[in-house]
């Protein structure tokens, strides 16, 4: 596919994160007729609340994270594990994105998710709760994307077997033929 999107959703705020640094990995790494985009202010968007979902007074971090994922192709989380499920700092985007619920930013959009945490299950738990809150929103989950990597035993920045398969979740998920999973 050419000329695609992926908006990425960064699952840790931590200054030397090391899903952040595999996110601008991806950046760099993109193949070609990719834009990989980090979508930054996550720590801006206020908890997602009906209350402020006023599209005449909508939050402006929840406003940019609407607009950057609806100018998007395609929505990929990287993301660690927080007790065995996903940062509530995703979950939240997701919230926002989701909503109105069958018209939100994120629905029928291709969503994969990859991370590295330092447990022995990869993050394997968080990136299925991802998964299935992204599918519930109306995304289109692309489970041939995930990639749970432990960083226990190797250094997940720059062993080559990770970086490689990091690097084709992305080419995976650019590839991704909407059509043909809608049938």
């Amino acid at each position: 596919m050419t000329d695609t999107t992926i908006a990425v959703l960064v699952g840790s705020l931590r200054a030397e994160s090391t899903n952040r640094k595999l996110a601008e990995i991806l950046v760099a790494q993109a193949p070609e007729g990719v834009t990989v985009e980090i979508v930054d202010g996550l720590d801006q968007v206020p908890f997602y609340n009906e209350d402020l979902d006023n599209p005449s007074d909508i939050p402006a971090a929840a406003a940019r994270l609407r607009d950057q994922i609806g100018r998007a192709d395609r929505v990929l989380a990287v993301t660690p594990e927080y007790n065995a499920t996903m940062p509530a700092v995703l979950n939240n985007a997701i919230d926002w994105v989701s909503r109105p619920y069958g018209q939100g930013a994120v629905f029928g959009k291709p969503f994969g998710v990859v991370g590295a945490t330092p447990t022995p299950y990869g993050g394997k738990w968080a990136h299925e709760d991802a998964l299935k809150s992204a599918k519930i929103a109306g995304a289109v989950p692309v489970e041939d994307v995930t990639v749970s990597q432990s960083a226990l035993e190797v250094d997940v920045l720059t062993d080559p077997d990770v970086l490689a398969k990091l690097t084709n979740a992305v080419r995976v998920l650019a590839d991704y033929d909407t059509e043909s999973s809608a049938a």
